[in-house]
Formats: C-alpha cells, structure tokens, sequence
C-alpha cells in the first residue's frame, strides 16, 4: 500500500488540489502551520500532527512553522474576532508549543517562525507583491467569511480579513528559502491554503499543492477546539492524564473506528479485528481502552499510559485498600492525619480541596465515605478505622488515600 492508499484508508485525506497520488508520487517539502493561540496544542492538533509523522516515516521532509507572526492576528473563525495576544504571551505560548512539538514528534524538528519574515515586511511591498494577487471578489466568497458578512449581528474586521493573504505569503517564503511545495492542515484552513498554492503560481509560474485531513468531532458533532470549550488538552498541567486517558475510555462507540485509525499506528487489519471483537461484546469496551492506551502512551510516554491504567483499576475496580499493587497505590493522593488534621471534616476538606463547610454539607448528604462506610456526622479518625495506618476516604468516585 503505497502512502496515500494508506493516508486515504485511514480517512486523513479530505480536500486536495490534486490527486493524492500525484501530490505524494514524489518525495517533497511538507508544512503544517500552528498559530501559538494557546499554550498547548490539543486533539483537534493530533490529527494533522499524526499525518506529519506517517508523512516523515514515508521519507517526505517536515517543517513545522509556528505562526509568531499570524498568531498575533488569529484565523477568522464562525463568529467573533479572537483576542488578541500580547508579545510576551505569544513568546511563552511558542516555547511551549516547541517543547510539545519535539516531545510527540521527536528533538530534530525542523521548525520556523513566520515572525521571521512578517516583522520584516513593509505594508507598501506586501500591498504591492502579494496584496495584488488577491480580489475582494474572491475573498468574499469563502465559506466562513461569507457566513460572518450574510450575518447581520456579526461582521468581521480587515485583520481577520487579511489573514488568508499572509498565510498565502508564508506559503511562497518556504516554497523559495526550503523549497517546501506541499501544505497539510485541518479542512478549516481548506481556503487559506489555496491561497498559497495559488500565490505560487501566479508569481512564480510553479506547482504547489495542498489537502486537508478532516476535522475530527467529539460525541455531540462539534470539532475538538478551544473556541468550541471542549479542549482536550495535550499538556499534562492542562489535564491530567488520568482525565485524558479517561476521556478516551469513555468515548460512544459512534466514531470509535475513525479513532483507532487516525490516532494510533496499529495496522488497519489490527483495527478491523479490534472492531469485530468489540461489536461481539460493546459492554466491555476494550476498543476503547485500546483506543485510550494507545494515544495516551503517544502523547504522554508509556510510564504515564501505565500509571493512568493503574489509576483506572485502583479508582474503580473496587478494591480495598490493602489489596492494591504498588503502581494502583501510587496513582492516589496521600492525606497525612495530624492533630490540627484529624477529623473527618478537616480531612475530607484538604484532600478534595474544598472548604470544610462544603466538606460538612456533604457529609450530612451522605456524601462521604470512610473505607466504603457513610460518614453521617464529624468525628476524628480513630486508630480502628486504619489497616497499617492508612485508610480510603472517598467524595463520590473520587478516593485519597489518609495516612498515619
């Protein structure tokens, strides 16, 4: 199966200004641009980082541009200009974003910033070398600024406007410093990134291409994105990853084989047969703890896959205390019991950080559990209620571990 057989399997390809096989028939300079919005990338990011990485392992050269300089504008999005970011927030956004680059898709990066060449570009020479290569016409008529002028409570600004002409404009640069003649993105940025290609061939007379994987949407059909409030981060500080692991896990199985496809590396015959099973038996959900261990050993090394695995085991699979391995046991957060600690109150409101009249109300709701015992009334931890000096004390599914 030749690349783009495979890329088209797996559902990565979506719009393409050629024929796949044409685009990728030869090895080329591939880019993916990431505008330093946030200071971490998430799933909806994966995909087209996943398509880089299959890309460099078929022997195409990758170059990731950090937009420095279209990150202080912002891409048109559905509704509403984006805020915009200061320099020093931009600054502490992009070296995060390099160290999640280099830690998913490995140290020898070749990566560059458009603030390189956007800083050092007059309004008259970008008016006159590239701005004229562009129509009104023709812009207006793109999907999503269409939809924010046919809008009659929205409007959108010539900052956003301009933004496809300076994504065009970081297009060309590569194509002539890095000889890079293929763009990949998410299909949202399907417009903008014709307009290098078409940028290219009207200065220079020469080919570009460009296609889009598709936008990957969560269980309610909205894309995975900080605009839409449901970010699955990838940064560990974000989201922890027992959340993120979790997330996986508890996936519906609608979408579940996209999934396997495009955000692991297990062959397709692996995939179909990882569905089969999983259609025989829904309920044990092992597609998607599949699905769960494998991105999340991607995206966060397989010591954190594992602790995440244990943390599962250890929080609901029911066991006591002192039946727990070493790796369950340490996926829970420890509470000391001291003589200004002691109660059940005092406990319950540093170990779940809440106050301790929250800590109190949930009690008289039966909310509070002592090794699987409601607790109705606050009293202290009496040396009865430990085995080896520790016991669990649990807010719902939520469980610490209190310690002598």
């Amino acid at each position: 199966m030749t690349i783009a057989e495979e890329l088209k399997a797996r559902g990565y390809a979506e719009h393409e200004s050629a024929p796949l096989e044409t685009i990728l028939g030869a090895k080329r300079g591939v880019y993916l641009g990431i505008d330093p919005t946030a200071e971490s990338l998430h799933v909806g990011h994966l995909v087209p980082l996943m398509l880089m990485k299959r890309l460099g392992e078929a022997g195409h050269r990758t170059v990731f541009l950090v937009g420095g300089g279209t990150g202080m504008i912002g891409d048109p999005r559905d509704s509403g200009e984006r805020v915009l970011l200061d320099k020093r927030t931009l600054e502490h956004n992009k070296r995060a974003l390099k160290a999640q680059l280099q830690k998913l898709m490995g140290k020898k990066i070749e990566m560059v910033d458009n603030a390189a060449w956007l800083s050092k570009t007059g309004l008259l020479e970008f008016l006159r070398d590239i701005g004229k290569h562009f129509t009104v016409n023709e812009l207006t008529k793109r999907d999503l600024i269409r939809r924010r002028l046919d809008n009659p409570n929205d409007s959108i600004s010539f900052t956003e406007f301009s933004y496809s002409l300076l994504q065009g404009f970081d297009f060309l640069t590569l194509f002539k410093k890095k000889g890079v003649n293929v763009q990949v993105g998410a299909s949202d940025q399907w417009t903008n990134m014709l307009s290098g290609v078409e940028l290219i061939r009207r200065k220079l007379s020469k080919e570009a291409y460009c296609f889009t994987c598709p936008l990957i949407t969560d269980a309610n059909g909205k894309k995975f994105g900080k605009s839409e409030g449901n970010a699955v981060w990838l940064d560990g500080k974000k989201l922890p990853v027992f959340q993120f692991y979790q997330f996986w896990v508890q996936i519906p199985d609608q979408g579940l084989d996209q999934y396997l496809k495009v955000y692991t590396f297990l062959s397709l015959q692996e995939i179909d047969t990882i569905m089969e099973l999983h259609r025989r038996n829904p309920s044990a959900r092992e597609a998607q703890k599949i699905l769960a261990r494998e991105i999340t050993k991607l995206v966060h090394g397989e010591k954190a896959m594992h602790q995440a695995e244990a943390e599962t085991s250890a929080r609901f699979g029911g066991k006591a205390l002192d039946a727990l391995t070493e790796d369950e046991r340490s996926a829970f957060p420890v509470i000391t019991i001291t003589d200004d600690k002691n109660t059940i109150v005092a406990l319950a409101a540093s170990g779940f950080s809440i106050s301790k009249s929250e800590a109190r109300r949930l009690m008289q709701n039966k909310g509070i559990r002592l090794n699987g015992t409601t607790i109705e009334a606050d009293r202290a931890v009496a040396d009865t209620d430990l085995t080896n000096g520790e016991a669990f004390l649990e807010k719902g599914k939520i469980r610490i571990i209190l310690r002598k």
